[in-house]
């Protein structure tokens, strides 16, 4: 496994919270793994958000159960956004915020260039292995995040 793949849920998990989720790993390593399930749109929109109300209204996605208090984003613009950590081929997590919505408010990033959820998903060291194995995910290289 490796940041930028993608898992989909199989028939194993359709009664649980990851039916029919498609999730992007952005982090897989010795300590688990992270991502975002990218086919879930969040019930508000990002100026629905009380600390954002002066911004544009913009899609947020359910991105995991783990911590939904605060927002994460991941983008295809390192060129735009400082601070970044690769994700993938071409994607990148995180980065600064502030100049995010910045040009999120002034049109500049589009839903192209940048995905913002609300949670993520986790797993610790050898969790994810342990669900592909008894057959909960597949794994895969083809998905598409930002289009």
């Amino acid at each position: 496994m490796k940041a930028g793949q993608f898992l989909t849920s199989t028939y194993l998990l359709d009664e649980d919270y990851f039916a029919q989720a498609v999730i992007l790993l952005t982090e897989c390593n010795e300590q688990g793994a992270m991502g975002f399930i990218i086919n879930r749109p969040f019930a508000r929109r990002f100026n629905e958000l009380e600390e954002f109300k002066h911004s544009i209204a913009f899609p947020l996605y359910e991105g995991g159960p783990v911590d939904q208090e605060h927002l994460f984003f991941v983008h295809r613009r390192p060129d735009l956004i400082p601070g970044g950590e690769p994700a993938g081929e071409g994607l990148y997590i995180g980065g600064d915020f502030s100049t995010a919505v910045r040009l999120l408010n002034n049109k500049t990033l589009t839903e192209k260039d940048i995905r913002l959820f609300i949670g993520y998903c986790g797993w610790d060291r050898e969790g994810l292995e342990a669900e592909i194995a008894e057959g909960s995910w597949t794994l895969s290289d083809s998905g598409q995040l930002l289009s």
